[in-house]
């Protein structure tokens, strides 16, 4: 096996999924998905009662966080 910079293996990191979303959204964005006003969203961050990613000042927020959030507030069909 070769080692060094001219190796052919494929560096681990290259076959592992990502583990960052796609894109973060903003807070106007959540507010308009949840049909709510962005006052509303911020209430619900300053609670911790939604997932969040605070970037320095600015709040961001995964839209897979969101949906798996939405779905464990829906209610139970008997």
């Amino acid at each position: 096996m070769e080692v060094g910079p001219l190796s052919k293996t494929t560096p681990s990191f290259a076959t592992t999924p990502p583990l960052l979303p796609d894109r973060l959204i903003g807070i106007a964005d959540v507010a308009e998905l949840l049909g709510v006003e962005v006052r509303h969203v911020r209430r619900l961050v300053h609670e911790l009662r939604i997932p969040f990613i605070r970037w320095g000042h600015l709040l961001r927020f995964d839209p897979l966080d969101l949906a798996a959030w939405i779905d464990s507030h829906r209610p139970l069909c008997p």
